[in-house]
């Protein structure tokens, strides 16, 4: 039935303050962004690798900041002076190194919104030092902002982000599943999406509930 449900239904990702699991992992990173009225020059930029989180926290914040929300790549098209308008955030900074008119795209944003009294949440997967920023002036600022870091899962937050991509597919694995996969998968927020992906994939093929048998299935595919 579960089967049934994930084939008709589009997966929908849940992106509140309430259906995100806070954990030793990322208690910092949570702490930050509901505090987000006292950030040092009112910026900040959060880091951590794909899948952990950032943009769920994103959303969070820009709730909590009536702030926008634009993709890092976004920039060099868009109109930085009606951006500079609000709380805005800023996702995957890393992805536009090398990219000269997207660099100076965001370091104007920088500049303007702080200069209007407006706050700054930049997203990236490591620290600045590590984008390969090649404008002088960007890596400055970049390497000049708080910093906060989602750091690798534990158990814990492991099993509730394994939780989540199950929901957001409309799934019900049985109860055995998730503590199966625990111990025996990459501990990365990339596996956790892969190893969902496909359990949900080979439900579907097979007719089969997603249970500890499939899911031995897919993690001897992952070590192969």
């Amino acid at each position: 039935m579960a089967k049934q449900l994930s084939f008709e239904l589009p997966v929908r990702q849940a992106l509140g303050r309430e259906d995100f699991f806070v954990s030793p992992a990322n208690a910092a990173a949570v702490g930050m962004i509901e505090g987000w009225q006292g950030w040092t020059a009112r910026k900040l930029v959060l880091a951590g690798p794909t899948g952990s989180g950032k943009t769920h926290l994103a959303h969070v914040w820009a709730a909590l900041a009536q702030a926008q929300i634009i993709a890092a790549t976004d920039l060099e098209q868009a109109d930085i002076p009606a951006l500079a308008t609000s709380n805005i955030a800023v996702e995957n900074a890393h992805e536009i190194a090398d990219n000269r008119a997207a660099e100076e795209a965001l370091f104007h944003l920088h500049n303007l919104a702080l200069a209007e009294g407006w706050t700054l949440l930049i997203t990236a997967d490591k620290p600045p030092q590590h984008w390969g920023l090649t404008l002088p002036d960007l890596v400055s600022r970049m390497q000049g902002t708080t910093l906060v870091a989602l750091d690798t899962p534990d158990d814990s937050l492991l099993a509730a982000v394994l939780m989540k991509l199950f929901a957001d597919r409309q799934l019900s694995p049985q109860p055995e599943t998730i503590p199966y996969l625990i111990p025996r998968m990459p501990r990365s927020f990339d596996a956790a999406r892969a190893v969902v992906a496909t359990l949900d994939d080979l439900a579907l093929e097979t007719g089969r509930p997603i249970n500890r048998t499939l899911a031995r299935r897919v993690l001897d595919n992952l070590d192969n």
